[in-house]
């Protein structure tokens, strides 16, 4: 790969982030600017965007529990909003081209294709957006991450519809084979250690037993990562896994960042159009809103996840590429899709990075669309007077919460986003429900009226804590908050918040360690320990 990629790359990732803005933002603005340089991608280039995208969609299927797609809000809401997108652009477009620039040869076929192209969400951004805000794990996070998912299975199947590519007779056995196989998945996992070996236990499982299977066997590679994944998904380490892949995955995305910009040459027209598609944006985001709330969602719920699908998609510029080789579509709507998708992205980063605050002054008005339902979703009570929760049930939250339910016995509630570590919990008689520490509906209506007096936050990203401290702030929660932090950076952020103590969890670890070293020694060898202290208090 040229240097002077890697050089622009980093600088204006570099911008990017002193504006508080997601690198990604930058790299897309790199890939622009080398565009206009001259430069183009190459095959490199490709094959490093390519890898990034494999292992992205992997990382997913690592984290995605099958289950969740089969919840109505997910598949419903997915499949009505594609048929509704499409049957509205579709007119709007051509509409537009009789209008506005007939000579650019906009017929129907080409505006239902562009329109099927713009339904879809990006995933790429969606989960680097996601990731960094901390809201994974978090319920929008998860409805976001399903609807993109079911879409990405769309585009699968129309890839492989219009391509009338037919797997081969082995893809029949393949799936049943890989699912006799997990068993065997979970011994290689359990065996790779916690190093590099692990690293590459996911790269052989992404790109060798999910990708290049699927491939050979006539199927789509992409789609085998992401089904790989989800079979690896179950082992017990697969969080260990996605972590050890996290930082390959992100550099190998730089180079999907750059490609995009360095796609096709730019025109004016080209740039119309993009223009056209991004005011039509909104459509999507109010379509997502509707469709959710109508499915029982709270509104915070559904404006969060609208506000991460707000974007167009990698996956639109694929069928774009597609329509372009098979004589379908010309080059200079390919160009005009992969502006459009940028320019999503540079809106939506600021957008997704402000979303909570901008649903408080309008959260009155946005209720009014929710359907008075009960919902996993919905708000807990607490109900049995406690005043002391712990936002964050992992290993970290639940030694804090231990410790203090055995100070104060019954005051004591703990709160995890996960809805499988909160059933978990409940297995072990904890007094543990679903929430999250970043909602703002929890601190307007939960706390106040249950009266919590300490707020502890031991969420495992520094992005969720800093986000829950601005939340509950913003919501004039009077209670001490205390919350606990891995680097020294991120203590020194916490403590500009106004929190009442930041924890530096690792700098104490080593010096609460140090002092359980000094009992037992004293416990063990209570002559040599009387011996150093004489010797001490000699000098």
């Amino acid at each position: 790969m040229d240097v002077l990629l890697i050089a622009i790359a980093f600088l204006f990732g570099l911008v990017a982030r002193q504006f508080r803005l997601p690198p990604l933002v930058g790299f897309l603005v790199a890939g622009f600017v080398l565009q206009t340089l001259g430069k183009e991608g190459g095959e490199t280039l490709r094959s490093v965007s390519d890898l990034g995208v494999t292992l992205l969609l992997f990382s997913i299927g690592l984290k995605l529990r099958v289950r969740s797609l089969m919840r109505p809000e997910i598949w419903g809401s997915t499949t009505v909003h594609a048929g509704f997108v499409v049957l509205l652009l579709a007119p709007l477009l051509y509409g537009a081209a009789i209008f506005f620039a007939p000579s650019f040869g906009l017929d129907w076929q080409t505006a239902f294709l562009l329109a099927f192209a713009l339904s879809f969400s990006s995933t790429v951004f969606a989960v680097k957006a996601l990731d960094e805000n901390g809201d994974l794990g978090a319920a929008h996070g998860r409805v976001a991450i399903g609807i993109l998912v079911m879409q990405d299975i769309f585009a699968v199947i129309f890839l492989t519809v219009s391509t009338g590519k037919i797997p081969s007779a082995w893809a029949i056995l393949a799936i049943p084979i890989l699912l006799l196989a997990r068993p065997a998945f979970g011994w290689i996992v359990s065996r790779s250690g916690h190093g590099e070996l692990l690293t590459l236990c996911g790269l052989f499982f992404a790109l060798v037993i999910g990708a290049k299977v699927f491939d050979v066997v006539g199927l789509k590679a992409d789609l085998g990562a992401l089904f790989v994944g989800v079979l690896v998904g179950a082992h017990p380490r697969a969080s260990e896994l996605k972590k050890s892949l996290n930082d390959i995955t992100d550099l190998l995305l730089v180079g999907f960042f750059l490609q995009i910009g360095l796609e096709g040459s730019l025109s004016w027209q080209g740039l119309g159009w993009s223009l056209l598609f991004l005011l039509l944006l909104p459509l999507k985001s109010v379509a997502f809103f509707a469709l959710l709330t109508r499915f029982r969602l709270r509104a915070r719920t559904s404006w969060m996840a609208s506000a991460s699908l707000s974007t167009y998609s990698e996956f639109g510029l694929i069928v774009m590429a597609l329509g372009v080789s098979q004589g379908l579509v010309g080059a200079e709507w390919l160009v005009a899709v992969a502006l459009a998708m940028s320019f999503s992205f540079l809106v939506a980063a600021p957008l997704n990075r402000r979303a909570e605050p901008l649903y408080d002054p309008i959260s009155d008005s946005l209720k009014k669309w929710e359907i008075k339902c009960p919902h996993e979703d919905d708000l807990p009570a607490l109900g049995k007077g406690e005043r002391v929760a712990v936002f964050g049930m992992g290993r970290v939250g639940l030694a804090v919460y231990h410790a203090l339910e055995g100070r104060f016995p019954g005051l004591v509630i703990g709160f995890d986003r996960d809805p499988g570590a909160v059933a978990e919990h409940l297995t072990m008689e904890r007094n543990v429900k679903l929430a999250d520490a970043t909602d703002s509906d929890f601190w307007e209506t939960v706390c106040p009226r249950d009266g919590l007096d300490l707020a502890v936050l031991a969420m495992p990203t520094h992005t969720a804590n800093v986000h829950a401290v601005e939340t509950l702030r913003r919501h004039g929660f009077q209670g001490v908050v205390a919350v606990a932090g891995k680097f020294s950076e991120d203590i020194h952020e916490l403590r500009g918040l106004g929190v009442d103590t930041a924890f530096d969890l690792y700098s104490k670890a080593g010096s609460s360690f140090a002092g359980h070293v000094i009992n037992v020694f004293t416990q063990q060898r209570p002559d040599l320990a009387k011996e150093w202290r004489t010797v001490l208090d000699k000098d």
